[in-house]
């Protein structure tokens, strides 16, 4: 009997969640983000964009004609991966969580620093990332999935 593309895309969906579960979540975390807020709070202070964003996210946010719903997608995601972790703010700067872009290739997270230690600590190996945004709110979804023992590699 022959497949289908998209039940092989199912099947291949299927067998990627059942590895997520059987090597074990460490966290989900979900953030949104007031687009609105952000633009005045960065319009307000003018170096607040640098303590919050790697000069990477910047440089990505400003290829867009309005950078605040990718910079607000960002914020949302290095509060995501807190929360993932079952941390609160200042457990780690904004710079250790990345958010890589490259090219039309989906975003990824880059932990660094103590976002990087803390995440050892916790067993998670590998990150999920889903981001989004509307006109006036931004979201990341993010899940951290940990080795369930067997050694797992990120």
């Amino acid at each position: 009997m022959s497949r289908t593309p998209a039940a092989d895309l199912a099947t291949g969906a299927a067998e990627r969640l059942v590895g997520m579960v059987a090597n074990g979540v460490v966290g989900v975390g979900i953030d949104a983000v007031d687009i609105d807020r952000l633009r005045t709070l960065l319009g307000r202070r003018r170096h607040l964009a640098d303590r919050l964003f790697t000069p990477g996210e910047r440089a990505y946010a400003a290829l867009a004609p309005d950078p605040v719903p990718r910079l607000a997608t960002r914020f949302a995601t290095k509060e995501a991966v807190m929360k993932a972790l079952g941390l609160g703010l200042g457990a780690f700067r904004f710079h250790d969580v990345e958010v890589v872009r490259n090219g039309l290739d989906a975003p990824r997270l880059v932990l660094h620093g103590a976002a990087a230690d803390l995440a050892q600590a916790a067993g998670a190996v590998r990150w999920h990332l889903s981001l989004t945004h509307t006109d006036g709110v931004a979201l990341a979804a993010v899940v951290a999935d940990g080795s369930g023992g067997d050694g797992g590699s990120a």
